[in-house]
């Protein structure tokens, strides 16, 4: 009887650690050792230097329902007894890594940047999650002798000789049982041995086989009206084994790159872009990136998960690797494949990966490449995207307190009062007046509105254009960028606008002089409605309108009227209100002569302008029936 080995005290630790922290999923187990045996066959293939028969590779899955065990073997290069001792009795002791280090240091060696997947250490132990036991033949190419390693865990393991025909090596999983929490029966069952490898091995260069049960047509009722099936046993390859992103783009065509996107990101559309690029270097990867067609469903609510798959070296990682994008650019989907992450990164690992980081700085800087060149050279592609994802770029623009307004504010599109289409900031710029000191804005909820308010008429009568702000979020982001190549933002619903030439200020000021007590007369009768009653030369054709004082705009406080109640200190926060008079419209006119003789009939007609400006910036009324009938009061008054 062999004595029993007993593992370091740091690896039973370890042992523990991994078995019940860094992985997430159980199934995981099945890709650390598919991985392990692709590791294998590429050692032996290397050792030879290609000079072998690579169809004959294979790795092969063998469930075995009825004494509970699931074997996956190679036919690689096999390990020795002192291999095993080392390889599988020090927990992270990674053979593959050293294999490739002691390939890396020959000289004018081609194969230097062998493609070794896994580390064979804290992957194989992964076994143990679903495994009560776990026995390892393997036979050392070349060798004469086979040896069997067997363990239980953290109790320690056997290594003994033991019988094998063929170089390579036999994991055989005696499972655990099942338990009210844990089905571990199911990996047993041949239809979730091909799902887990689709899911994480499809693109190991090795054909990974398993023998499947099938439903045939039999031969002799095949031309009958009602044929007769029978149940067959075939030897079934479970994986594709070459990786879309792995082959030359001119190699790909189009139709390609689409089907691949709506068979794994659950698609029916056609994507928009595809964004395909490799990066050598510091930090070495593949990307292959979609801009989708359309706004992925559920797309704005809370639990939508962004982020890329992340492959290493072919092998599935994790399928929402968040850290790879910014928020900002959360619509994008697609895979990353990078020959520097380890397989056994974990998604708090993640967090801390500085390897992952600069992949993810690669990543964004090549997005807004293919934004930025999709707006110069294909404009209306750029407008459907805008259409589509426009509201997320402006969210970039103002999170984070505005860390990434640089980055975007070329990006940012907007509908203007020039022949009502998108712009972008530097086309609006670009045709500014040459004294124009702002770029002037107004918020609402539909175009066609706000091209009527009086502010906007009389902005477009004196030549300038106006951007229309439409959703919720535009405001913010004014505020956010503040500038832009040197003009500031304005919003021309608030404060003075200074567009008045010196003779028409002075005018202004002697009319505001002349009807200083009609003013305050009407400022006092709208009592707390209004800060302030003035004539202003902002209005061309319209006889009142309202504007906000310095501070919350209009749409700022529809914004937090609209928040859930309590939203923090904003909530409920309302804008100043200035009711400006046109002084040469004859509702002024009128309102003098009132002034003169039934002031009590000024303070009816100011309710109405006040109510009738409210309407014009999209406020509801205080009191729709009091407004209606004061309307026909002063209609008939005015017949008679």
């Amino acid at each position: 009887m062999p004595r029993k080995k007993q593992f370091k005290s740091e690896s039973k630790r370890l042992l523990d650690l991994m078995i019940n922290s860094i992985y997430t999923h159980k199934e995981i187990f099945l890709r650390e050792l598919i991985s392990n045996a692709s590791d294998a066959i590429d050692k032996y293939y290397f050792k030879h230097a290609g000079h072998v028969d690579a169809s004959k590779f294979e790795i092969r899955l063998d469930p075995d329902k009825e004494n509970r065990t699931l074997t996956i073997s190679d036919n690689g290069i096999g390990m020795d007894a002192d291999e095993l001792e080392e390889n599988l009795g020090t927990i992270a002791k990674s053979g593959s890594l050293a294999f490739k280090e002691q390939m890396e240091k020959k000289e004018d060696n081609t194969d230097a940047d062998v493609d070794i997947i896994g580390q064979f250490g804290v992957g194989f132990y992964s076994a143990f999650m679903v495994a009560k036991s776990v026995t390892v033949v393997s036979k050392k190419d070349g060798a004469d002798t086979a040896y069997k390693w067997v363990s239980q865990g953290d109790d320690g393991y056997y290594i003994t000789e033991s019988d094998k025909e063929e170089r390579g090596t036999t994991i055989i999983l005696a499972l655990k049982e099942d338990t009210d929490d844990e089905d571990y029966s199911q990996y047993l069952e041949t239809y979730t041995l091909e799902n887990l490898v689709k899911k994480y091995s499809d693109y190991i260069r090795y054909p990974i086989k398993m023998e499947v049960e099938t439903q045939k047509v039999k031969e002799e009722t095949k031309d009958q009206e009602k044929p007769e099936y029978e149940t067959v046993v075939e030897d079934k390859t479970l994986n594709s084994m070459i990786p879309l992103w792995k082959r030359q783009k001119s190699q790909i065509k189009r139709e390609e790159y689409d089907q691949f996107y709506k068979d794994h990101f659950q698609d029916f559309q056609d994507p928009q872009r595809v964004i395909h690029f490799s990066v050598e270097g510091n930090v070495s990867f593949t990307a292959l990136l979609y801009i989708p067609g359309r706004v992925p469903m559920g797309f704005y609510q809370q639990d939508y998960k962004k982020g890329l798959q992340l492959y290493s070296r072919g092998v599935f990682i994790m399928d929402h690797a968040e850290e790879l994008l910014p928020d900002y650019l959360r619509f994008v989907k697609g895979l990353v494949d990078s020959q520097d992450l380890s397989l056994n990164i974990s998604r708090e690992m993640l967090q801390h990966d500085n390897q992952l980081k600069l992949i993810a700085k690669r990543i964004e800087k090549k997005v807004l490449s293919e934004l930025n060149t999709m707006m110069t050279k294909e404009r209306e592609e750029y407008e459907k995207f805008w259409n589509n994802f426009g509201l997320n770029i402006k969210f970039g623009v103002y999170n984070n307190w505005g860390m990434d307004k640089d980055k975007l504010e070329n990006l940012l599109m907007f509908y203007t009062s020039h022949e009502q289409k998108l712009a972008t900031l530097n086309e609006y710029v670009d045709r500014m007046k040459e004294d124009q000191k702002s770029i002037y804005y107004v918020s609402g909820s539909d175009m066609t509105l706000i091209d009527k308010m009086p502010i906007v008429q009389t902005l477009k009568k004196k030549g300038y254009e106006v951007i229309y702000l439409l959703d919720d979020v535009d405001e913010f982001v004014m505020q956010t960028l503040q500038n832009f190549r040197e003009k500031t933002f304005k919003n021309a619903s608030q404060g003075d606008l200074d567009l008045d030439s010196e003779d028409e200020k002075k005018e202004l000021e002697q009319t505001t002089k002349d009807n200083q007590e009609l003013l305050d007369f009407m400022k006092e009768s709208l009592k707390d409605k209004v800060v302030d009653v003035k004539v202003s030369n902002k209005l061309s054709e319209d006889p009142v309108c309202l504007s906000a004082g310095e501070g919350v705009s209009f749409e700022m406080e529809k914004v937090f009227a609209n928040a859930p109640e309590g939203s923090g200190p904003m909530g409920g926060m309302k804008a100043e209100r200035i009711l400006e008079l046109n002084p040469n419209h004859p509702i002024f006119t009128t309102l003098k002569h009132l002034y003169e003789t039934d002031k009590d009939k000024v303070k009816e007609v100011a309710d109405v302008l006040f109510d009738q400006a409210s309407l014009i910036e999209g406020f509801p009324i205080d009191d729709p029936i009091a407004y209606s009938r004061k309307i026909c009061e002063l209609l008939v008054d005015s017949n008679q």
